[in-house]
C-alpha cells in the first residue's frame, strides 16, 4: 500500500529538483537585479557577467577597428583587462597603434579646427575646439543666428538647437562670472547642441528637453559634461542616444564615474541595461516567487517521501516482531 505513495512523492521531488535547476538560478539573478536597481555600476556588472566573454571582446574590438573607432576598441581592451578576459596580444597591439595614430598632433589639430569652425565634436580634440568657440560666444551666436534665420524665413528650425544656443549664451556668461565653475555644464551644452545637429540625441529625450525648465536643462548639461570628463566625448554621445529622460543621464554619469574609459564598451554591449532595469519589477518578482515555491515544493515532497519510507520501515519491523511473537506463542502452545 505504501509503495505507490512513496514512488509518487519521489517522482514529484525529482521533477521539482529538475525544475529547480532552471528556476532557482533565474530567481537568484532576479533578486540581485532588484537589489541593484539603484546602482548603475552594479547593474552593469550583472549584465557583463551574462554577456562579456573572450569571443565577444574579440568580435567587438575587430568591429570597432573596422569602423575606424579606435576609442571604442580601446574601451573594450580596458574592459577585458579589468575582468580578466584574455584577448590576443596582436589584436591589442593593433588597437594601441590605431589609438596612437588618432592621437597624433596633426590629427588632433585638424579635429580641433573642425570643432571650432563647424561645432560638431566627436572626440576630445574637436570638443575642445567647439568649447572654445562656445566660450568665445561666437559658436552659440552662430547656431542661434542660423536657426533664427530659418524661423524668420518660415522654415522649420531646429528648436532644440535654438534653445540650447540661447541657453549656452547664459551659461557662458555664468562660466566667466564663476571663474570656470560652470565649465562642465558649458561642455555638456556644447555636446547636446552637437547631438541635436546630428540627431545623435534620443527623440524622447529631445522632446523632454524642450519641455524642461532651464534649471533642469542645465542639470542635464552638467551630467553630460561629467560623462565626457570621466569617459570621453563619444561616451557622452552614446549616453545621449540611450537616455530616455534626464534622470537616465544622471545614472550614466554615475556609471562613468566608476567605469571611466570602459564606459563606452559597457554601453555598447548592454545598451540601456547598463544603467536601468530592462525587465519589469513584477517580472523579476515572479521569478523569485516561482524559485521559492519550487524549493518549498521540493522540500515538502522529499519530506513526505522520507516520512512514508520511515513509516513503512516501522510497520515492517512491527510486523516482523508480531510474527516472531506469534511463532513463539504457537511453539509454546504445541509444547503444552
Amino acid at each position: 500500500m505504501l509503495r505507490s505513495p512513496i514512488g509518487l512523492s519521489l517522482t514529484i521531488a525529482t521533477a521539482l529538483a529538475l525544475l529547480a535547476a532552471w528556476t532557482v538560478p533565474h530567481g537568484f539573478e532576479s533578486a540581485r537585479e532588484l537589489a541593484a536597481h539603484d546602482d548603475p555600476a552594479a547593474l552593469a556588472e550583472l549584465g557583463l557577467d551574462r554577456r562579456f566573454s573572450p569571443a565577444t571582446a574579440s568580435w567587438e574590438i575587430e568591429t570597432a577597428l573596422a569602423a575606424n573607432d579606435p576609442e571604442l576598441a580601446h574601451s573594450f581592451v580596458l574592459l577585458a583587462r579589468e575582468r580578466g578576459v584574455a584577448i590576443d596580444s596582436s589584436l591589442a597591439d593593433r588597437v594601441e597603434a590605431a589609438v596612437e595614430e588618432r592621437s597624433s598632433a596633426g590629427a588632433m589639430t585638424r579635429r580641433f579646427v573642425r570643432g571650432l569652425v563647424i561645432g560638431e565634436p566627436d572626440d576630445a580634440a574637436s570638443l575642445a575646439g567647439t568649447a572654445v568657440g562656445d566660450l568665445l560666444v561666437f559658436g552659440d551666436i552662430r547656431d542661434a543666428a542660423r536657426e533664427g534665420t530659418q524661423l524668420m524665413r518660415g522654415e522649420a528650425p531646429n528648436h532644440l538647437l535654438l534653445g540650447l544656443s540661447l541657453g549656452g549664451l547664459a551659461v557662458t556668461a555664468g562660466t566667466y562670472v564663476s571663474a570656470g565653475l560652470g565649465a562642465p555644464a558649458r561642455a555638456g551644452l556644447s555636446l547636446m547642441k552637437a547631438a541635436g545637429k546630428t540627431e545623435l540625441i534620443g527623440a524622447r529625450l529631445a522632446r523632454l528637453i524642450r519641455l524642461e525648465r532651464p534649471a533642469a536643462v542645465l542639470a542635464l548639461a552638467g551630467d553630460v559634461g561629467r560623462v565626457q570628463t570621466k569617459a570621453g566625448t563619444r561616451a557622452a554621445f552614446d549616453g545621449l542616444r540611450l537616455a530616455g529622460a534626464p534622470k537616465d543621464m544622471a545614472r550614466i554619469a554615475t556609471l562613468a564615474a566608476v567605469k571611466g574609459g570602459k564606459t563606452r564598451a559597457v554601453l555598447k554591449l548592454l545598451g540601456r541595461g547598463a544603467f536601468v532595469l530592462t525587465r519589469s519589477a513584477i517580472h523579476l518578482a515572479l521569478w523569485i516567487f516561482w524559485a521559492v515555491a519550487n524549493l518549498i515544493g521540493f522540500c515538502a515532497s522529499l519530506k513526505r517521501a522520507v516520512e512514508r519510507m520511515t513509516l513503512g520501515m516501522i510497520r515492517r519491523r512491527k510486523a516482523r516482531r508480531l510474527a516472531a511473537r506469534l511463532e513463539v506463542l504457537e511453539a509454546c502452545t504445541r509444547t503444552a
